[in-house]
């Protein structure tokens, strides 16, 4: 017994010795230690974007840059760091959120928080005092990420902002018109659009007994409230920031507040808020300010509501936010709610935000003269969750290229002959393609077609080269005509520019451009 105890033990030494031979051998050669730690993913807070997400990407840009444009602005734009010094104390408690970056050579950067801190210290660096500008690229914040609502580390901001000397309301009440254009043209579904003023919060928080230098952490406290019920927001500001409860449930009562002209109207006759001066300029730009939205048609939208904050210390005057209605997401999505297998549907906090900030410039510039500024800016990360579930709900098809024509071949050997009519397709700045085989087959390239969505197939086949025409196919109706080859570029090139479909047609004009004297009419969408 004891003899093959001993044999055992040998045996188990023995493998023990080998293992460590091996893993000594493992270490010396570097192993594949390296492979199992690395993680194929995405930064946190970040993410890739597909072809078909892209789509909807560009199809929001072209919706909001054609409104901006439509508004009469250009557009500039600026690095993606700036000088951490710029950026310092101009977010207030939020700065906390902004990403430093490492010395690399003498300077302490930062990569930029939002558009705006970067557009004033343009304007003062280049001592510009009038301009209407737009402004769309990716700003960054080391927040806590919430992917399903929109909310990133790095995303895309589309800022429209007048600076200039203007007569009060003018420019902040067309902000608030491009904010309505481009929601409604978007189509998320209902939405409503909150203003207040900073001035009227200020004065609010002097008349409740809010201290001076508790202004502002005291309204980034109240910024909380479209997230936090009133009774959490309550004790933070008591027991957190050391508010009195009186003062505290003064304010309570005035954010609870909302309504239009009529409210304004009525706070100007408020025995506490009548006092305070600030306050009360505040108010009477809110009036104004509704007196132009009704002009521009948008009040239908848009409410004055006291417990908006917004928590950037740079913002002076009028605020404004504009959010989804929980019953406006349902309805925009509700089709995905219902057939996405049982995943968490997308919510969404604000979609657009912005205001006057009028001291901003001044911080920069070396004599600190001021520059009146309104601006506003779009979530347009928060927009891609809901344009993307509802493309997931609706059963329309989204094209990921803009082909509009697919040069095929029905017989072998005609590479050449197709790569020549591509050439011509694409100098008359047709979008084509041809795949690239040298032999493919006509019912895979017609595949392509219906899977990719190009509505035209151009068929050259040999019958068609000595005849000297070439078969166009509509793939959606499989309509067939023959066009000649002679005439067919120089109407290609005429019509190349058409934005919406472009007409093949036979006519006692052109009667050379068909065998036949059939209309045909080519969609190119």
């Amino acid at each position: 017994m004891m003899k093959e105890l001993r044999q055992t033990l040998c045996a188990l030494l023995q493998i023990d010795e080998e293992v460590a031979k091996l893993l000594q051998l493992k270490a010396q050669l570097g192993g594949d230690e390296g492979k199992h730690q690395f993680v194929l993913k995405t930064a946190k807070g970040t993410r890739d974007y597909n072809p078909k997400q892209m789509a909807i990407r560009e199809k929001v840009f072209s919706t909001i840059v054609s409104c901006f444009k439509r508004h009469g602005a250009e557009t500039i734009d600026t690095p993606v760091f700036e000088l951490k010094e710029t950026l310092t104390g101009k977010y207030g408690e939020d700065s906390k959120l902004i990403y430093d970056l490492k010395d690399q050579g003498g300077e302490l950067l930062s990569l930029r928080y939002d558009l705006t801190v970067p557009f004033a210290r343009y304007l003062a660096m280049n001592k510009i005092t009038n301009i209407k500008r737009y402004h769309i690229a990716k700003v960054y914040r080391r927040d806590n990420p919430a992917m399903t609502r929109g909310r990133y580390r790095e995303f895309y901001q589309c800022d429209f902002d007048i600076a200039g000397q203007y007569d009060a309301m003018i420019p902040d009440a067309e902000c608030l018109k491009i904010v309505y254009e481009i929601l409604s043209e978007l189509d998320l579904g209902d939405f409503r659009i909150k203003v207040n003023d900073r001035r009227i919060l200020d004065g609010m928080f002097a008349v409740c007994g809010v201290p001076d230098e508790k202004f502002r952490t005291i309204c980034s406290t109240v910024d909380k409230l479209d997230k936090m019920p009133w009774e959490e927001v309550r004790r933070e500001m008591v027991e957190e920031k050391g508010l009195s409860e009186q003062a505290a449930d003064q304010i309570g009562e005035y954010v609870s507040m909302q309504g239009g002209m009529d409210l304004a109207e009525r706070l100007l006759q408020d025995q506490k808020l009548s006092q305070s001066k600030l306050a009360c300029a505040g108010l009477a730009d809110i009036k104004q300010l509704f007196s132009y939205l009704q002009l521009f048609q948008v009040t239908d939208k848009v409410v004055f509501d006291l417990s908006l904050a917004r928590g950037l210390d740079y913002y002076t005057g009028i605020i404004y936010e504009a959010v989804l209605t929980q019953a406006g997401v349902a309805a925009a999505c509700g089709e995905a709610q219902n057939g996405a297998g049982g995943e968490e549907s997308v919510s969404v906090g604000s979609v657009a935000g912005g205001g006057r900030y009028d001291g901003l410039v001044g911080m920069f510039d070396p004599k600190g003269r001021k520059v009146p500024c309104v601006g506003v800016s779009i979530g347009i990360e928060r927009i891609f969750s809901i344009m993307e579930q509802k493309a997931e709900a609706s059963a329309e098809k989204i094209r990921t290229t803009q082909v509009q024509v697919m040069v095929a071949s029905a017989q072998k050997n005609l590479l050449e002959e197709r790569l020549k009519l591509i050439t011509e397709l694409w100098s008359a700045g047709i979008k084509a393609e041809v795949m690239y085989k040298k032999n493919p087959k006509l019912l895979s390239q017609l595949q392509h077609c219906e899977e990719a969505g190009i509505p035209l197939v151009a068929i050259l086949g040999e019958q068609e080269l000595k005849d000297g025409v070439v078969k166009l196919r509509v793939v959606a109706s499989r309509e067939e005509d023959y066009a000649c080859l002679k005439n067919m570029m120089e109407k290609t090139r005429a019509r190349a520019h058409t934005h919406t479909h472009t007409h093949w047609q036979s006519d006692p004009e052109n009667q050379s451009l068909y065998s036949s004297s059939r209309s045909f009419d080519i969609y190119l969408k």
